[in-house]
């Protein structure tokens, strides 16, 4: 019998409360304890009570939990009527590409790069459309909620479940979209690190005549029985470091747990920073599109990318775009701009004509593209993609993130010259043509969206200058005093230098090119290690590194 759904509850008063899982860009929970096969069920129905048309597509990646989870959805989707077609064993680009070739919904089941235990959906809408907090992952919510309040739920229409295989369409089109030249044959080398991966290299890249592909924890094993699937983290990529060296290998590729983000190494075994990729493959998207007839085309960035992939975009004739953090932002403002491609620090890689989505394997195609078109080698290749010095990405555990990044924001407010905004958190710049090269640096201090932390990135033209700028966020976003003249963290005499600062900020100076102390001389102040000494001029220390002699202190 087909009954309507059940309210939704008002806020507080369900027994269910799923605002723990539901993320700014996807559902993530332990397996089996905050996101069970009952849940799974209830966001399936509720999701289909979203769309307009009942057509779904259900995937699943590796992980032990996901057969269980992915039958739940499939279930509660049905029960509403949902016509869905189970992908079974899919990556997460390999489902966006179903959605936009069959214009059909999706949910593709995963915790990405998270721990084994862990598990999550990625929901899409057809078209490979983005669903995200903003976008109607709150109301999909709210709905389940109602579901697992009432203790059921209700059969509507006739819904029904069929097999689908969608790995053959999805190889044909990425190879539709990236051809390598056939001049030359390279070595790869890729770390599926036992993910999905394992299972859409091979249909993709190995299939291509000018690649000898190696492969590295191809086998599918949600318990990462090697190393954990993110390619971000250094220590997850040595097993890939060391068989490009011991394979004699032109790159090397890794992916994370569902293979929608990858990870460039090139012939040493020096991992690619993302940005860099970014700037390489917007130069080809941008030149491939001008050649089309487009006049300027749009590329998008997310706001920790380099400072260089904007100035690439300009250089090639490209609109830049600057946007937050998060897959399901950054798929609206590239649809919104009509954007050729997009790419985020994270090594997430967005196209235009693979529906706006991101896909660490056609991210992985430019890259080898370029390379076969060349005569040289990876890291030949993106040399000029790395100009600054940047700090990576860091992780900041703090009793109130808002008071620190406000603390910082204070801080940094009264430095002349600073411009800062508040896209995602606190970006704050000092850059600019006229600048010399040991002022110009930028940071970015946001919250992250899947943890309770804060990030920072730091880049300048100068290692020294990173290191300055790096070291005096960390100190002021961690001191739990607001950092004033009144309350200092550490009192320092001025004596004899004559630096006319709070005593909390003369306590964290340190010297631009050897990192150590420095103690006060005659208005001026001396590094206590390479004895190198900084004048004081109207009061503040010109702390400026790369002398190339030991001034003599008064």
């Amino acid at each position: 019998m087909t009954e309507p759904r059940p309210s939704q509850s008002a806020p507080g008063r369900g027994r269910h409360d799923l605002s723990g899982i539901v993320l700014a860009n996807d559902v993530r929970g332990r397996a089996g304890e905050t996101l069970t096969a009952e849940i799974a069920r209830a966001f399936g129905a509720a999701f289909t009570d979203q769309l307009d048309a009942p057509a779904l597509i259900v995937a699943h990646d590796m992980r032990l939990s996901s057969p269980e989870l992915s039958r739940a959805v499939i279930e509660g989707a049905v029960r509403r009527g949902a016509i869905v077609a189970d992908a079974g064993l899919s990556s997460t680009d390999q489902l966006y590409c179903a959605s936009g070739q069959h214009q059909a919904a999706g949910v593709m089941v995963t915790a990405s790069h998270n721990p084994p235990g862990d598990n999550g959906f990625k929901l899409c809408l057809p078209g490979a459309r983005p669903v995200g907090r903003d976008s109607g992952l709150e109301e999909i919510r709210r709905a389940a909620e109602a579901y697992l309040d009432a203790g059921e739920i209700p059969t509507s229409g006739e819904g029904r479940a069929e097999g689908i295989d969608t790995l053959a369409d999805y190889a044909a089109a990425l190879h539709a979209l990236v051809s390598l030249p056939a001049q030359r044959r390279v070595r790869v080398v890729v770390d599926a690190g036992n993910g999905m991966a394992g299972h859409t290299a091979p249909a993709v890249l190995g299939a291509l005549a000018q690649v000898d592909l190696i492969d590295l924890h191809f086998a599918l094993d949600g318990s990462f029985p090697h190393h954990p699937a993110d390619p971000l983290r250094p220590e997850n990529l040595r097993d890939l470091q060391a068989a490009v060296v011991r394979e004699g290998a032109d790159i090397g590729i890794a992916f994370d747990g569902d293979a929608d983000r990858c990870v460039v190494l090139d012939e040493h075994g020096t991992p690619v920073p993302p940005s860099a990729i970014t700037a390489l493959i917007a130069q080809r998207e941008i030149a491939r599109a001008r050649a089309a007839g487009q006049e300027r085309p749009v590329v998008v960035a997310n706001l920790v990318s380099s400072r260089h992939v904007a100035e690439t975009v300009h250089e090639a004739g490209g609109e830049h775009v600057r946007t937050p953090v998060g897959h399901a932002v950054i798929k609206a403002i590239m649809a919104e701009h009509d954007a050729v491609f997009g790419g985020e620090h994270s090594a997430h890689f967005y196209f235009r004509d693979f529906f706006f989505a991101d896909s660490g394997m056609l991210a992985a195609l430019h890259v080898l593209a370029a390379l076969t078109g060349s005569d040289g080698t990876v890291s030949a290749l993106v040399a000029a993609h790395s100009p600054y010095v940047a700090s990576g990405e860091l992780n900041l555990t703090v009793a109130d993130a808002r008071a620190a990044r406000e603390r910082v924001r204070t801080h940094v407010g009264a430095w002349p010259g600073v411009q800062t905004d508040d896209l995602d958190g606190l970006t704050a710049r000092h850059w600019g043509e006229d600048l010399p090269a040991p002022d110009r640096w930028w940071f970015s201090l946001r919250s992250s969206h899947t943890e309770p932390l804060l990030r920072l990135n730091v880049e300048a033209e100068q290692e020294a200058t990173m290191i300055r700028i790096r070291d005096e966020i960390l100190a002021i976003a961690h001191a739990e005093v607001p950092a004033t003249a009144a309350t200092p963290v550490r009192e320092l005499p001025a004596g004899a230098s004559g630096a006319d600062v709070p005593g909390w900020v003369r306590s964290i100076l340190r010297c631009p090119d050897c990192g150590d102390e420095l103690r006060d001389v005659e208005q001026a102040l001396q590094c206590v290690h390479c004895a190198r000494v900084h004048p004081v001029e109207g009061g503040i220390p010109v702390l400026i590194a790369g002398r190339q002699e030991v001034p003599a202190a008064e």
